[in-house]
């Protein structure tokens, strides 16, 4: 979703960074996991207060499989939106502007690809190669969020102007994707965004608005039954749905930590937060067979 924010850009110098151009932020000591962090318990809270998230717009944090490196998008200079890392050199967390905003940042599962929407780059010795396109048949559709499990299956949404949003999906056969298909309709029942996909396809965690919500986007999961169909979405509840915008949810490699956008601003979106809360409310409400 294309959000708007206004106020003070960012003023950082330069560096080059796994041979790549970045631009370079001063850190206060941080050493160990998650940025030393604090980890949180089953109430949602800010994810690296300061540091990540602040008064101004965050969104879309999501780490490499080693937890060695954090991306997410955030205003830098003259309020562009921008990618930036979070990467753990020698014990120290550095952190560095990427590039401008060039898609929605997902890592797969084996760290190999940032998928980008309709776009990727791949892992290179030196960091990441310049960005690439889907190609058929993904370059027609309005891509804002891909994420793909261990098989190699796509999981997208198609955000419309009109603010309309569906998920399809798109199995890798003899090394080829399929032509992408819509997810059952108890997924698309409403306005269906930002999937996230379980590495085993076990469940799927996306937000819309539908009946019965907190009041704006809601985060949702649906877990895979036996029969491979997908289960009635299950809202995650008023510990981490509240009347205001969560959504563009993502489960650290570990199976920890459940990270996600709120809108703590006005309704122009001026700051929106990256938050986590510990993931256990996934086994909670997983259906006991």
């Amino acid at each position: 979703m294309t959000l708007i924010k206004t106020g003070c850009g960012i003023l950082l110098s330069v560096m080059t960074f796994c041979a790549q151009s970045y631009a370079k932020d001063s850190l206060p000591e941080l050493t160990g996991s998650y940025m030393g962090q604090t980890p949180p318990g089953d109430i949602p809270i800010a994810f690296a207060p300061g540091l990540v998230s602040t008064e101004h717009w965050e969104y879309g944090g999501t780490f490499t499989p080693d937890l060695q490196e954090f991306y997410y998008l955030n205003f830098g200079e003259n309020d562009k939106q921008q990618m930036v890392v979070i990467k753990n050199i020698n014990n120290q967390w550095q952190k560095a502007v990427m590039s401008p905003r060039q898609g929605t940042p997902v890592i797969s599962p084996d760290g190999k690809t940032m998928h980008l929407g309709k776009r990727y780059k791949t892992r290179t010795e030196t960091g990441w190669s310049e960005i690439k396109s889907l190609g058929a048949p993904f370059d027609e559709l309005p891509i804002m969020r891909l994420s793909v499990s261990l098989k190699g299956t796509y999981f997208m949404d198609e955000f419309k102007s009109d603010f309309t949003g569906a998920i399809r999906y798109s199995r890798l056969i003899n090394g080829k994707h399929q032509q992408p298909r819509l997810l059952a309709k108890n997924i698309n029942a409403g306005k269906s965004f930002h999937p996230f996909i379980a590495p085993d396809e076990s469940y799927l965690i996306f937000d819309g608005k539908r009946e019965g919500g907190y009041g704006d986007s809601d985060l949702y999961i649906s877990y895979r039954l036996q029969d491979g169909s997908w289960g009635e979405p299950v809202n995650l509840g008023d510990k981490i749905n509240t009347d205001a915008w969560e959504a563009a949810a993502s489960v650290t490699p570990d199976g920890k930590y459940l990270l996600f956008n709120r809108n703590v601003g006005s309704t122009s979106f001026e700051n929106v937060d990256i938050f986590w809360v510990d993931a256990g409310i996934i086994e909670t409400l997983r259906p006991k067979i």
